[in-house]
């Protein structure tokens, strides 16, 4: 696969034409709805493995373009680096060989019965997947659970050989709470219910990991959590289940603040079978403009983590959308709007904006201004962005990649992801 940029000038035509693959294709790898309108800056997937060389194209313009060094570009084709390049002439791009990771994506079901929108994206996705996470089992103070609809989610992943993930939360009815977590994880009266609980539904819809996204307990309860888990580990392992964690994307162990605090990175590490680093929101809907998932803070999360725990138990967080800021931005004031990368791409085009593209954080954006004046600021996700990713999870040789959240409309991820991974199947 190769990533192309839409310049000015550029049309459907001319780049079926110019990669030699045809409209059709690069209508639905990309998920285009005006195909005949391309938004300057878009970045495209081309099914190929050749490049044609342009006008003012040379050996290190076209490796940075594919992230390999042109010294490798160059004795792939047994081209001279001194030799200048011809317009015309086709390249072939080396590409690395399929690795085997696990990949898990979360799916949030906000009606009974579920909507044929998060249905269809399930059935579309399974097959790219090891795991389906169906958000989430709420645990009541007593220790019983709250299941989510599941519809025909469990149908879904048997078909696609896809091992159902069941994700335990402290959600209550103002969002993850601090006094449920603390019940949870010091009444052994509750555990005790919990995981029987856990291990009945598991057992009877066939769930094959149990995770728990204990999310703001208080700090003082840190090992009050590591010791539930080892409890948990204990109870699950006698009923050939896994175990699996999210934690908060923390940079450093004495990191503070509620959201980090009972996340122990050594002692999960230790004592799950896998975690899932939510390496997402550092650009969120109340907070200023920014990248949701910029590269350099995800990959110093990464990097404590490993110091922590091995690379073959993380899962590194990646986000499905972006959000959609008014400005100015104001503390407490208008919330983002959270919005699909292609959704991104329809406002670009409404508003008549070229894409912006953060070599820093590795992420696209743009500004347009709405019909009643108020400025906007876009970041979202994007080929480019999406292959930063995989290129960290190749690079660091992590186990794999959890996404947050089926439904939004990304078709480039998996097109990518499909090409760039072979996934493990558990079933």
């Amino acid at each position: 696969m190769v990533i192309h940029v839409v310049q000015r000038g550029d049309s459907i035509y001319s780049l079926a034409n110019r990669y030699q693959t045809t409209v059709d294709q690069l209508v639905a790898l990309n998920g285009l709805d005006q195909p005949e309108d391309l938004v300057i800056g878009q970045a495209l997937v081309i099914p190929t493995d050749y490049y044609t060389v342009q006008s003012g194209d040379s050996f290190y313009s076209i490796s940075k373009k594919f992230n390999i060094s042109y010294e490798e570009l160059a004795q792939f084709n047994n081209l001279d680096l001194n030799t200048p390049l011809q317009v015309g002439q086709r390249l072939q791009i080396p590409t690395p060989e399929p690795r085997t990771i696990t990949s898990n994506a979360y799916i949030e079901p906000t009606s009974d019965p579920v909507s044929e929108t998060l249905i269809q994206s399930a059935r579309a996705r399974a097959g790219s997947l090891t795991y389906l996470a169906p958000f989430s089992y709420r645990v009541n103070r007593d220790g019983t659970l709250n299941p989510p609809p599941l519809d025909d989610f469990p149908t879904i992943a048997a078909n696609n050989r896809t091992a159902l993930m069941m994700v335990i939360t402290n959600l209550e009815e103002d969002g993850f709470s601090d006094e449920l977590g603390r019940i949870i994880v010091t009444d052994e009266a509750v555990q005790d219910k919990l995981l029987d609980e856990i291990i009945r539904i598991a057992q009877e819809i066939g769930f094959q990991d149990i995770h728990f996204d204990f999310e703001f307990l208080p700090g003082e309860n840190v090992e009050d959590y590591n010791q539930f888990l080892r409890k948990a580990k204990q109870r699950l392992s006698e009923n050939d289940l896994l175990i699996s964690t999210a934690l908060a994307p923390k940079n450093r162990a004495d990191q503070q603040g509620q959201w980090y605090e009972a996340h122990d990175y050594g002692a999960h590490g230790e004592i799950v079978d896998f975690v899932v680093l939510m390496t997402y929101e550092w650009g969120y809907s109340g907070g200023p403009p920014m990248a949701v998932s910029p590269i350099g803070p995800v990959r110093d999360v990464v990097n404590y983590a490993l110091t922590e725990m091995p690379a073959e138990k993380i899962l590194l967080g990646q986000n499905l959308y972006g959000y959609d800021w008014t400005l100015p931005y104001e503390p407490g004031g208008e919330f983002a709007k959270a919005i699909s990368p292609n959704r991104a791409i329809q406002i670009a085009r409404e508003n008549n904006q070229s894409i912006e593209y953060d070599e820093e954080a590795q992420a696209p954006y743009f500004n347009y201004w709405d019909e009643d004046g108020n400025q906007h600021e876009v970041w979202f996700e994007d080929a480019r962005s999406i292959q930063a990713k995989f290129d960290l999870i190749r690079e660091l040789n992590l186990k794999g990649i959890s996404y947050w959240k089926l439904g939004l409309a990304f078709p480039q991820n998996w097109v990518l992801l499909d090409n760039e991974f072979d996934i493990e199947k558990l079933r």
